[in-house]
This record gives structure tokens, C-alpha cells and sequence, in this order.
């Protein structure tokens, strides 16, 4: 079944296009605006998208220069719907890669049309590279096959590397989102991006399993790209809807550091999902940034001129020296979890997390603690003064709906305190001997 995405701001026109294409057994989604529209395009990966031409913020325009922009959308046939109808504006949607244009009102045929033959052109263009895929397959089995002097995780590697580009192209990743909480208020006030992989065959395929791949590849810079522009659209949205403060946090791999356009990337993405740069985190491991220590310096700087905050990722287990939380002045310390277990009774992980707190505070960072899964780690780092949390004792990483609804609940890490009951003291009438003592105590100023 053919899934249609359709990105249209009037409910009416949306919910017409929604009955219209679901009664010719079309799956169909629907994005209310342009920024929405991106975020599911790259999500579920459409075989054809009908876009309105003006909306609000993110009109139809801009939609299609982003998606073009992007390897996983590039190819999506696009079909403008507008009630303009001047060449100028025809001639600027074809300039961008649009595959159609129909002028409003249409009829029904000529929506239907449209879409059975942009539908039909696609699958003529894409069917030799499906051909070549299945050919490839082959090939890589006779390789298998062949190769008895190769090292025997070989073939596992090629396999997996084959499933990884069509992953890409099918659209099977995910984004999810573990909270970061306020350990002294215990309330939400950011999340952490992460990556899943969700194979139709082989389930869940774990982040260590393949970004390793993604890195050797280069397929990280997609994969980095799309999770980047997901989770910054989807924190624009949270933000939009009044759950303030909230900063979003994403990884940049040690490929992603070496990319020259990353910065260009970012910018781009950060004006096509509205998201501010000062609700950005970008988190990077002490080991990519040992490895691209000189790219890594001059890119840093450019974000961090451009409001976006920079974290440095498992602080204690890579291999930077403290001159660097010096030279590139972080914003974020992330204390890795492997400290902050057990840390109210190991007394090295105490020393270890202690030390790191007080030198994050020192040089006016902000600390946050990872992998937190118990009570008693919780109340160390707040007799601590540690400031952000994260970890499986508030919540383990949960696709966006979830966390959504934690918002809206106002989930905290815990109960705030409840303010002391004013103390009620009794009436009782006073005696004519008590009352003449009152009267000449306050006469002295005794009351």
C-alpha cells in the first residue's frame, strides 16, 4: 500500500485529501505545517508528499528545499497544491524539484492523475536500483561463499553494512528521548537524542552494534543529520506547546566533528525547525574530540558563537587532559555512569564523582549525571549540589509520545516539599486579671 503525506494548514482541505485518498486504499499521513511535514517526511520516509504552497512559518517552499537537501527525502516525488496560479510561482516550485503543481480547485481525477503518474515515474526510475540491490545481495552470498582466508566476522560486517544503507533508505530508524531533570527541583527540563534501529527482521539492533559501522562508512553524517533535524523539530514543537525551560541534546560523532559543512548543516537545520540555538546542546565524547582536536577547536567555536551550548560526553574515561575543558570552555560536564554507580557507598566512584562536580562548578559549568538508577545515587548527588540527572531510576529512553505525556503531567522526580501547616492557636477569652497583665506589658513594649 502507497503512503501519501499530506501537509496542508486547513483542517478542512487536510480532511477531505484525508478521506478522498484513504477511500482509493492509499495509506495517508498528515502534518498540519511545514515544520511538522519535514519531521514526518524524514520519520516515515513517504512514497509521494502533497504539500500546500503558503503556510505559516515553514511554507511549501521552504519544505522542499529542506527535503532535497536531505539523502533520505531527496528522491520523494513532491506535488505542490496552491491556489496561486502565476508562472512565477510555478517556475520557483520546479526550480526546487517539485514534480507537479496543481492549481485549487482541482477535481478529483486530476488529483488521482497526478499521483498515479508521478507513482508510475518513480518506480520506473528506482526499479533498476532495486534490481542492482537484489544483484548486489547475491553477489555478497557468493562472496561469503568464496572466502575461506578472510577473518569470519567479514561477512557478518558486509551483511550488516547492507542493511544499514537500506535502513537509511526505508526509513527504520528511531528517535528517542531520555529526560534530563532539575535535581533540585525534580522537574523536566530537557532530553537526550538517541538513535534506535528498528529492522522489520532482526528487531531492535543495539547503537553499539552499528554506529561503529555507521562511523567506518561515513553513513553517520546522514544518520547524525536526520537525528539532528528530528529531535531539534520535535523540542521546537515541546517548546511551542509551553514546556519551558527545555533544551534538547544531541551526540555529534567524531565523523560528524570532521564534517566541514557541520556547521552550515546546523544552521540550516536550526532556522528550518525555529528552534532557538540556546536550546541546543551539542555532546561530544573526549575521545572524537582527541581525535579531531584541530577541526574540532575552530567548529566548536563557530557554535558556540552562534548561541548553541557544547557538552563534553563520559568525562573521565577518554583520553583529554584538563587544558581541554579549558581551551574549548564547555558548557555541560557529563559525569559517566560508570562513577556515579554505587557512588554513596564505593568510596573511589565518590571521590571520582565528587571531584568532578566541584571542578565543573569551578569553571561555571553545568553538571549532569548519567546512568542514575537508584535512590541512594540520587541523594549523593544532590548532597552534592550535582545539577542535572538522567538515568533508568526517572526514565529510560522512550519514543517522543511518552515523554510528551510527561510533560503534560508534569512528572517530577519527586514530590515537591509541602509547605509547614500554619500553626492554629485555640481562642480562649482571657480573664479580667489576664487582661489587665496584657494591657500593662504592652505598655512597656512587651507583647
Amino acid at each position: 500500500m502507497l503512503k501519501i503525506l499530506v501537509i496542508e494548514d486547513d483542517e478542512l482541505i487536510r480532511e477531505t485529501l484525508l478521506q478522498l485518498l484513504e477511500y482509493h486504499s492509499y495509506r495517508v499521513i498528515v502534518a498540519e505545517n511545514g515544520r511538522f511535514g519535514v519531521q514526518m517526511a524524514l520519520s516515515e520516509i513517504p512514497d509521494l508528499i502533497l504539500c500546500d504552497v503558503q503556510m505559516p512559518e515553514l511554507d511549501g517552499y521552504d519544505v522542499l528545499r529542506t527535503l532535497r537537501q536531505n539523502s533520505l527525502a531527496a528522491t520523494i516525488p513532491f506535488i505542490f497544491l496552491t491556489a496561486q496560479s502565476d508562472k512565477t510561482d510555478f517556475r520557483r516550485g520546479m526550480e526546487l524539484g517539485a514534480d507537479d503543481y496543481l492549481t485549487k480547485p482541482f477535481t478529483k481525477d486530476e488529483l488521482l492523475g497526478a499521483i498515479a503518474s508521478r507513482v508510475s515515474k518513480r518506480q520506473t526510475i528506482t526499479e533498476p536500483l532495486t534490481v542492482a540491490l537484489h544483484q548486489a545481495e547475491a553477489r555478497l552470498k557468493d562472496l561469503v561463499n568464496e572466502s575461506t582466508n578472510v577473518c569470519a566476522f567479514s561477512p557478518e560486517k558486509l551483511a550488516l553494512e547492507a542493511l544499514l544503507r537500506r535502513a537509511l533508505a526505508q526509513g527504520e530508524f528511531q528517535v528517542y528521548y531520555q529526560p534530563q531533570v532539575n535535581i533540585a527541583t525534580g522537574q523536566v527540563i530537557g532530553a537526550e537524542a538517541l538513535v534506535r534501529w528498528q529492522n522489520p527482521d532482526r528487531g531492535i539492533i543495539s547503537p553499539a552494534e552499528f554506529i561503529p559501522l555507521a562511523e567506518e562508512t561515513g553513513l553517520i553524517i546522514q544518520i547524525g543529520e536526520w537525528v539532528l533535524l528530528s529531535a531539534c523539530a520535535q523540542a521546537a514543537s515541546w517548546l511551542a506547546a509551553g514546556f519551558s525551560p527545555f533544551t534538547i541534546s544531541v551526540n555529534l560523532s567524531a565523523r560528524q566533528l570532521s564534517d566541514p559543512e557541520l556547521k552550515a548543516r546546523i544552521v540550516q537545520i536550526l532556522e528550518t525547525t525555529g528552534l532557538e540555538p540556546a536550546n541546543l546542546e551539542l555532546e561530544m565524547t573526549e575521545s572524537a574530540l582527541v581525535e579531531n582536536a584541530t577541526v574540532a577547536g575552530a567548529t566548536l567555536n563557530e557554535l558556540k558563537a552562534l548561541g548553541i551550548r557544547i557538552a563534553i560526553d563520559d568525562f573521565g574515561t577518554g583520553y583529554a587532559t584538563l587544558g581541554y575543558l579549558k581551551q574549548y570552555a564547555f558548557d555541560s560536564l557529563k559525569i559517566d555512569r560508570i562513577f556515579v554507580r554505587n557512588a554513596n557507598e564505593d568510596a573511589q566512584n565518590a571521590a571520582i564523582t565528587t571531584a568532578v562536580i566541584l571542578l565543573g562548578h569551578s569553571l561555571k559549568m553545568t553538571v549532569i549525571a548519567e546512568g542514575v538508577e537508584t535512590e541512594a545515587e540520587l541523594a549523593f548527588l544532590k548532597q552534592h549540589n550535582c545539577d542535572i540527572m538522567q538515568g533508568y531510576l526517572f526514565s529510560r529512553p522512550q519514543p517522543a509520545p511518552i515523554i510528551e505525556s510527561m510533560l503534560v503531567a508534569d512528572q517530577r522526580l519527586f514530590a515537591p516539599p509541602l509547605a509547614a501547616p500554619a500553626r492554629v492557636v485555640p481562642f480562649v477569652p482571657l480573664s479580667e486579671p489576664e487582661k489587665s497583665k496584657n494591657l500593662s506589658m504592652s505598655g512597656l513594649g512587651i507583647v
